[in-house]
């Protein structure tokens, strides 16, 4: 029977359920910005792994205004990107021991820094720029940018049998390891 009692009260449960999805739906985890990515792979004995966070382009300009030239990145977003290797490796013909270590890059229009530091699980920036202490540099080598061979709108790495490549925007670092 249609009553004014029954209206009110089907009235008031489709109110709760109305109100109780919305609250809920707010709930819901929203996607990172710069998610967490991991890259692996193999450089001849040697398990490479590298730890970082994914930002995308956006439609900013990325070298040389996101990302300045001639100062320390943490090569990535949120914590300072990790490289782990399980062997001994030559990186840009220079030795690297196996063990973790946290990547800052230097960029610039034409040779760039990559600097392996022994300090690890830092937040990547802080406000004099990029969160590390020189003092732990283990390993500095210049490598040379060249033009990618696509746009990457998300950063990237990919490991590959000879070495890793960082790739975003229109931009792929190489860097060799044997």
């Amino acid at each position: 029977m249609n009553t004014p009692k029954n209206n009110f009260l089907v009235l008031t449960v489709l109110f709760l359920l109305a109100m109780t999805t919305s609250v809920f739906a707010q709930d819901a985890p929203k996607p990172k910005a710069s998610p967490a990515q991991t890259a692996t792979g193999k450089v001849g004995a040697a398990n490479i792994s590298i730890a970082y966070s994914s930002p995308s382009v956006k439609g900013r300009k990325v070298w040389g205004e996101l990302v300045p030239y001639g100062k320390a990145w943490r090569a990535g977003a949120n914590e300072a990107t990790t490289f782990t290797t399980d062997k001994d490796i030559m990186v840009q013909g220079k030795a690297l021991k196996a063990g973790k270590y946290s990547v800052f890059m230097v960029p610039t229009e034409g040779q760039w820094q990559i600097i392996f530091n022994s300090q690890t699980g830092q937040w990547g920036t802080n406000r004099e720029g990029a969160n590390f202490d020189p003092a732990n540099n283990v390993l500095a080598v210049n490598v040379t940018p060249k033009k990618s061979a696509q746009m990457n709108e998300s950063l990237k790495y990919a490991i590959t049998g000879k070495g890793f490549s960082l790739m975003w925007e229109n931009l792929e670092v190489p860097v060799a390891i044997k």
